[in-house]
C-alpha cells in the first residue's frame, strides 16, 4: 500500500490488480469466507448496535479505509460512483447469505457460536499483525470446522424460512459498510494527510476483539462495546494539524517576503552611495548632494565617510570608481570639504 502496509489489503493486492477490484475483494471477503453468515447465525444482528458494528468492522474497517485512501485514484465523485456500484452488488449478496444462514441454522447447535467468535478473533489478529496471521488458519477453514463440529442431523429439517426483519437487518449492515467506504471516499482529500491508518488499523483490531467477545457471550450484547472502541480509535487516529502548511513546506515563511523586499530596495541605494555619480544620486539618509567645481557629485563619498566605513574615501565595494572621483577633484577647489 502506498500509505499503509495493511496486512489483509496487501495480501489481496498481490492477487488482484486495480484499486476498484481490490476494494471489491476486501468488502466481499466476509461473504466469501463465510464470516457474515456466521455472525447472522450467532445473532450479531439482533440489536441495532450489532448492525452498526457488523457493518463498520466487517464490511468497512481499516482495510476498506486503507484501500480507499491509499489506492483509489480520481476525483471524490468518481470514487463514489465506483463504491455505489460495488454496493449494488454487495448488499443483495448479503441478503442472500442471510437467507441461507437462516435456512441452515436449524441444522447447527450452539457450538457454532463459539467458532463464530473464534473466526472474528482470527480476523482481528490478522488485522493487527501479518506475522501472527501467518500462523493462524484461514477464516473459511475455521467456519468449515465449526459446521462439522456443530452439525446435528437428529431431527433436523432443512426448510427455507425467510424472516423479512432479518433480511432487512442484513441489508442494513452491508449498507453501513458501503456508507462508510463512501464517506471515506468523499472526504479522502481531507483525511489522507490527517488520519494515521496504522493506528486506526490497530484500534479496529481491538474493536474486532470486543465484537468477538460479544459473540462468545463474554460481553453483554446490548452494550455497544466494540462501537465505543471504534469511536475512540477514530478520534485518536485523526490529527487535524498533521497536514503540512504549504508556505512552510516551500521554505517561504511570512517573514521571507518583507526581507526580500528590503534587500531589493537597499541594493540600488548602496550602488548610488558607492558610485557617487550624477546629480540625481542621493543616498538614503544623506544630506543634499554637493557639486564640486568640476561638476562631480560627491554625495556618495560624503555618505561613506560620514558612516565611518572608510576614512580614506575609498569605498570597499567599488574602490576604483571612488578613487577616480577623488583624483579628479582639485585640492585647491573652493568647494572642497575641509575634512578632506
Amino acid at each position: 500500500m502506498s500509505t499503509s502496509r495493511h496486512p489483509i489489503a496487501l495480501r489481496l493486492e498481490r492477487h488482484v490488480g486495480g484499486a476498484t477490484r481490490l476494494l471489491a475483494t476486501v468488502m466481499a471477503l466476509p461473504l466469501v469466507d463465510g464470516i457474515f453468515p456466521a455472525l447472522v447465525i450467532a445473532g450479531a444482528l439482533t440489536v441495532p448496535f450489532g448492525i452498526v458494528e457488523t457493518g463498520l468492522l466487517i464490511f468497512g474497517g481499516s482495510a476498506t479505509m486503507a484501500v480507499v485512501l491509499a489506492e483509489m485514484e480520481g476525483t471524490p465523485r468518481e470514487k463514489a460512483v465506483s463504491i455505489l456500484l460495488l454496493g449494488a452488488v454487495i448488499v443483495p449478496l448479503a441478503v442472500a447469505e442471510a437467507a441461507l444462514a437462516q435456512t441452515i441454522e436449524s441444522l447447527l447447535t450452539e457450538t457454532f457460536h463459539r467458532f463464530a467468535g473464534l473466526v472474528i478473533l482470527a480476523v482481528a489478529a490478522k488485522t493487527a499483525s501479518a506475522q501472527v496471521g501467518e500462523y493462524l488458519p484461514r477464516p473459511g477453514a475455521i467456519i468449515l470446522l465449526g459446521l462439522v463440529a456443530s452439525f446435528d442431523p437428529n431431527g433436523a429439517q432443512l426448510g427455507v424460512t425467510l424472516d423479512p426483519g432479518l433480511l432487512a437487518r442484513a441489508a442494513a449492515a452491508a449498507g453501513v459498510g458501503v456508507g462508510f467506504a463512501l464517506a471515506v471516499a468523499l472526504a479522502g482529500d481531507h483525511l489522507r494527510d490527517r488520519v494515521d491508518i496504522d493506528r486506526f488499523r490497530f484500534g479496529s483490531a481491538v474493536a474486532l476483539g470486543m465484537l468477538a467477545l460479544s459473540v462468545l457471550g463474554l460481553l453483554p450484547t446490548e452494550q455497544p462495546v466494540a462501537l465505543g472502541v471504534l469511536c475512540v480509535t477514530a478520534v485518536f487516529s485523526y490529527d487535524p494539524e498533521a497536514a503540512g502548511d504549504p508556505a512552510s513546506s516551500d521554505g517561504v515563511g511570512p517573514d521571507a517576503t518583507p526581507a526580500n523586499a528590503d534587500g531589493e530596495s537597499d541594493a540600488p541605494a548602496s550602488r548610488v552611495g558607492a558610485d557617487g555619480g550624477g546629480g540625481s544620486g542621493d543616498a538614503v539618509g544623506s544630506a543634499p548632494a554637493a557639486t564640486t567645481a568640476g561638476g562631480v557629485d560627491s554625495a556618495g563619498t560624503v555618505d561613506v565617510d560620514a558612516e565611518g566605513t572608510n576614512p580614506t574615501g575609498i569605498d570597499p565595494v567599488d574602490g576604483g570608481t571612488t578613487a577616480d572621483v577623488n583624483e579628479g577633484e582639485s585640492d585647491d577647489g573652493p568647494n572642497r570639504a575641509p575634512w578632506l
